[in-house]
């Protein structure tokens, strides 16, 4: 009997220690948890958010913040089980899996990269957009940004490339040169003119089927020239989500009676160029990181509804839902003068 209750108090000591051991054994998951709220009507360390130079500007009081989520975990500097299932109990945190924000076949150092890419792309958009709200003028062109090796536009187009004109007629910017080419069926011609070095010329490509679209095998981007700087800057932030929050700090900035009306305001949301606000990961704890800065009303973009209906958040900050530049700025107004408030859109 006594050899018998040895054995089971050593096996159930053994059973406990590795499970104890097991509890800090690094796992591939990630933590994700309400992150920064930064207005972009302010300053960070001691350097304004938005700067604009070579225009009058001015200065009001309020928020327009974007909100951030913050990463734990990933490759090199993994998290243990218990870190991952104490995040998994906590109403404010959501456990995702490694490859949601780091695909095996991408490094970190190339993620950062086009993280950091994607901020400086939504930086330009954003002020493209509240440029275009304000009926400021500004030079838009559609710019080879690369060419994909052995499809149609190799060896036939380069980067630095404009495309000025699709089947002889005129285009401006990227989302017009991509709509023109793609009107046709796959392999059908298309006829492209090219401005390079201040001379144009003509060149005709079939093109290609690419899942299912017509492609000549160019990477087609906005190149944008304004009357003035505006200089953004946020730190080592990443990411495309503050796009929309971006182009309504600019806005104020110009603004001078300005948005908010001294209301504090947050979202997120991806924008265009022409003011399309497009949805973004994160939406449950960027609410929480919103209401504990005390902004009032939450822009999210309509096809991120969805996200707002599992956060933690306690329901006393307001959600508007938002599609394009010009709604966002309707319901500023509405915030401002008090004037229609029970019609703004809303997510259900």
């Amino acid at each position: 009997m006594f050899r018998r209750a040895m054995t089971l108090i050593v096996a159930a000591v053994l059973l406990v220690g590795l499970a104890v051991g097991g509890m800090f054994l690094p796992v591939p998951y990630l933590v994700a948890s309400p992150g920064l709220a930064l207005n972009t009507l302010g300053e960070r360390d001691g350097e304004r958010v938005i700067q604009i130079d070579g225009r009058e500007s001015y200065e009001h009081d309020g928020g327009l913040s974007m909100v951030t989520v913050q990463y734990v975990g990933g490759p090199g500097s993994r998290l243990d089980l218990f870190t991952a299932l104490s995040a998994w109990l906590s109403p404010t945190q959501a456990v995702l899996p490694e490859e949601a924000i780091f695909p095996p076949d991408r490094s970190v150092e190339e993620i950062t990269e086009s993280q950091t890419l994607q901020m400086d792309d939504s930086q330009q958009a954003a002020v493209a957009a509240a440029l275009g709200e304000m009926n400021i003028d500004y030079q838009r062109r559609a710019m080879v940004a690369g060419v994909s090796e052995g499809l149609p536009a190799d060896g036939e187009l380069e980067a630095g490339d404009v495309i000025v004109a699709v089947d002889g007629a005129a285009v401006t910017g990227r989302d017009e040169a991509v709509r023109a080419i793609r009107d046709r069926e796959p392999g059908d011609p298309v006829q492209l003119t090219i401005q390079h070095d201040g001379d144009d010329r003509d060149v005709t490509l079939d093109t290609t089927d690419l899942e299912g679209q017509p492609a000549v095998g160019a990477l087609i981007g906005d190149d944008l020239t304004f009357p003035f700087d505006v200089h953004i800057s946020v730190g080592d932030i990443g990411g495309p989500s503050a796009g929309m929050m971006f182009a309504l700090g600019v806005m104020d900035h110009l603004s001078e009676e300005g948005l908010t009306g001294g209301h504090q305001i947050a979202g997120t949301g991806t924008i265009t160029a022409d003011g399309v606000v497009g949805g973004v990961s994160g939406v449950e704890q960027k609410m929480v990181s919103a209401e504990r800065q005390g902004a009032e009303y939450f822009f999210v973009a309509r096809e991120s509804c969805a996200q707002t209906l599992n956060s933690a958040a306690t329901g006393e900050i307001d959600v508007v839902a938002i599609e394009e530049l010009d709604d966002a700025v309707a319901a500023l107004e509405a915030i401002r003068t008090g004037e229609g408030l029970d019609e703004l859109p809303r997510c259900s």
